[in-house]
């Protein structure tokens, strides 16, 4: 007997998450799942991605979960994707970009292009083909919601850490402008906006194992996965207008 999948807050929510293999990722589809959304998971290796299904699939009994290998640097094939899913599910409602990577350096003078090179494509480029994929279902949707994670570095470069903060500042201001274009093309007749783009702001990410294997470690102005995934799953609770183009910061200012 199929076990049946959890009534929540979310139930009969459709959201795709990208980057869902990493530790994010992964927190993330807990949550959502046990809130009751059918959750579809993209990522670059397939053994990865099978083991985090399983894994969510073992902590929530009846999880609405899948995945699909997706190379998110193919534009086509991230708007096919979103094509896919849209078309297979009728709507969906969410979309949290949620890849992550970082390069850097000692000083600015030994700052090296091709960390940018790096970052520009998985960092930028990826969140690029999400948004602009995902933007006209979002459009669609009864109460679209798109997020990323971007880092307080965007807010206040190091010297050393100049090609990732100019890649995180790029992504906020991209979606900034998604956030623009819901303001434009999803505000009902009542003039509020039914879709929102958010940026949540962290330090870096820390995850049970982190603590478990340094339990004397701090991890000062680290954000928890799991509080993390607790403010995506959040976002349908709060007004389109009120999230829209906002940054949302999980540490301190």
């Amino acid at each position: 007997m199929t076990p049946q999948a959890p009534a929540g807050p979310l139930t009969g929510k459709v959201v795709a998450v990208a980057g869902a293999t990493g530790p994010a990722g992964r927190a993330t589809l807990r949550r959502l799942a046990a809130d009751g959304a059918t959750v579809v998971a993209a990522g670059t290796d397939a053994r990865r991605l099978d083991a985090v299904l399983d894994a969510t699939r073992a902590a929530v009994r009846g999880a609405a979960v899948s995945g699909q290998v997706i190379d998110l640097l193919d534009p086509q094939e991230v708007h096919d994707w979103a094509d896919h899913l849209e078309a297979e599910h009728g709507h969906v409602d969410g979309v949290f970009h949620l890849v992550g990577g970082w390069r850097g350096s000692k000083s600015f003078f030994e700052t090296r292009i091709d960390d940018w090179d790096w970052l520009q494509d998985r960092v930028v480029r990826t969140l690029q083909h999400t948004s602009l994929a995902f933007q006209p279902a979002l459009v669609r949707a009864e109460a679209g919601r798109y997020a990323m994670i971007s880092a307080t570095a965007a807010h206040k470069p190091t010297a050393g850490g100049a090609a990732y903060a100019a890649a995180k500042a790029a992504t906020e201001a991209w979606t900034l402008s998604m956030a623009n274009s819901f303001v434009k093309e999803t505000t009902a007749a009542d003039g509020v906006p039914t879709a929102a783009a958010a940026i949540l702001v962290i330090k870096a990410l820390v995850t049970a194992e982190m603590r478990a294997e340094k339990p004397d470690a701090k991890f000062a102005g680290f954000t928890d996965t799991v509080d993390l995934a607790d403010t995506l799953a959040g976002l349908w609770a709060r007004p389109a207008a009120e999230l829209n183009g906002q940054h949302l910061w999980l540490t301190a200012r």
